[in-house]
């Protein structure tokens, strides 16, 4: 499945040498949640332009999806959307595995999505690559978040090593490089951060158990870390809970 909205090939003057030259393409990994709305503004803010790409995986919460839509609109973005099939083994994927409610998760929690980070950082390579585009931005956070493995800086570092050694751009001295601008931020941080990049967050969802409307359960893991970073900033959070 592919959704896409094409904007015109943007350009800058570069008046000191008086020529145009075309903005620096990034790759926008978008799951239509508070992080990653949050580096999207950051990304076009520091001028690049940015190609965004989204998954159907089988989550549960495929609200996410359509928020990614409602961004790249309001951005003006191209977004793809890779249909794969379900990852297994989550709670996120298997509405047979109960998503915990009564306080953020101590450890990994039942939410985590099995190489998750991995399959998705290796399609945004891919795409990357194919468009000429050498910037991946992705709104991984190691201070207030689940505990995901793959979230922590050592995995991104990782992951850009082996990046520039598998590609053929890479090989050619054209290296990738991992965007993470929120991985050492606290949830308060971020948002602050979004709002000064005039981040509209009520286009955007967390909960990785909303209803049928859409409306935010306030409960799981992600709805806790997200309200108690509202209330750290001091600014109220603009979308609906349940």
């Amino acid at each position: 499945m592919e959704r896409a909205w094409l904007c015109n090939r943007i350009f800058k003057s570069d008046r000191s040498q008086n020529k145009i030259i075309s903005m620096k393409k990034a790759v926008i990994l978008l799951s239509g949640g508070l992080d990653s709305a949050t580096i999207l503004a950051i990304a076009k803010n520091e001028g690049y332009e940015c190609h965004c790409i989204s998954f159907q995986y089988g989550q549960r919460h495929s609200i996410e999806l359509e928020k990614s839509e409602e961004l790249t609109r309001k951005y003006r973005c191209t977004h793809k959307v890779f249909d794969i099939p379900p990852i297994a083994g989550s709670a996120l994927t298997n509405s047979n595995i109960d998503i915990q409610k009564t306080g953020v998760s101590i450890g990994i929690p039942a939410t985590y999505v099995p190489a998750r980070n991995t399959i998705f950082l290796s399609f945004a390579l891919s795409y990357a690559e194919s468009i000429g585009a050498h910037d991946i931005f992705i709104g991984v956070n190691a201070v207030d978040y689940s505990g995901y493995p793959d979230c922590r800086p050592e995995y991104i570092e990782a992951f850009q090593n082996m990046a520039n050694l598998a590609t053929k751009a890479g090989v050619e001295g054209k290296h990738t490089k991992i965007h993470t601008p929120l991985i050492d931020l606290t949830k308060a941080e971020i948002i602050k951060l979004g709002i000064a990049n005039q981040v509209d967050y009520s286009l955007t969802s967390s909960c990785y158990d909303p209803d049928i409307f859409g409306n935010a359960c306030g409960t799981c893991d992600s709805c806790r870390l997200r309200l108690k970073g509202f209330a750290e900033a001091g600014i109220k959070d603009p979308i609906e809970y349940q």
